[in-house]
């Protein structure tokens, strides 16, 4: 037990790491951004000052450059911030559908970098569990990761959440045919200490071409 949450704790030490990166990557990114757009403005007001007419329209459209960037650093943010509380509270009632969307949307650039698109398929109606929120979303980004690199032609990877009998089944679609030595290795310890503290279950099935995550309506830690 006490091998397990080590593996755990490391596991979440990197996964908090890795988004974190990521996260100052887009803020560096849209910095440079409103930092060039800050010398475009120089530069305009030193054709004013020799006299010669900037048109309004000019000055209007880098101010919304601007205000995109900063909407743009709004939404990242707020995602950040819901990233960090989710290790607030060790228990907590929530919609499985809900936290696939937030991933994939923190995942964005990693997704990108990749070539790989990130979709969600929600279902009708909403897929609830209670469990330990930071330890699922780090149990989905390990999935994620691994699905992205062996994402098909289509290079998109599609995370589907469906009430199942007792809990909540998660789907990772859109995999080509997996080779012996991936499936080898996967789940690893990682996954499998991860989905054990989280009271489920985890597979990599071949036959379609799917990781599944299968998680209780509610653990008891």
């Amino acid at each position: 037990m006490n091998k397990q949450w080590e593996i755990v704790g490391n596991e979440g030490f990197r996964f908090f790491g890795k988004m974190n990166a990521s996260i100052s990557h887009e803020v560096k990114n849209i910095l440079a951004i409103i930092n060039e757009i800050s010398g475009l403005l120089e530069d305009l007001t030193s054709v004013v000052e020799k006299g010669v007419p900037i048109e309004p329209e000019r000055l209007k459209a880098l101010a919304g450059k601007i205000q995109q960037q900063v909407r743009r650093a709004d939404g990242i943010v707020r995602n950040m911030n819901t990233f960090a509380h989710t290790v607030d509270e060790a228990k907590k009632t929530v919609d499985v559908g809900e936290i696939l969307a937030f991933m994939a949307t923190l995942s964005g650039r990693l997704a990108s970098m990749r070539g790989v698109e990130v979709q969600v398929t929600l279902s009708e109606h909403p897929v609830t569990i209670t469990t330990n929120p930071f330890l699922l979303e780090n149990i989905i980004w390990l999935s994620l990761d691994f699905a992205m690199g062996l994402a098909n032609e289509e290079k998109t990877v599609r995370l589907i959440p469906e009430a199942d009998e007792g809990g909540a089944i998660i789907r990772f679609t859109g995999l080509k045919a997996i080779p012996a030595d991936q499936a080898s290795r996967f789940p690893a310890d990682g996954e499998n200490a991860l989905i054990q503290a989280l009271g489920g279950k985890i597979a990599l099935d071949q036959d379609i071409r799917e990781i599944i995550l299968c998680l209780p309506e509610t653990h008891e830690q």
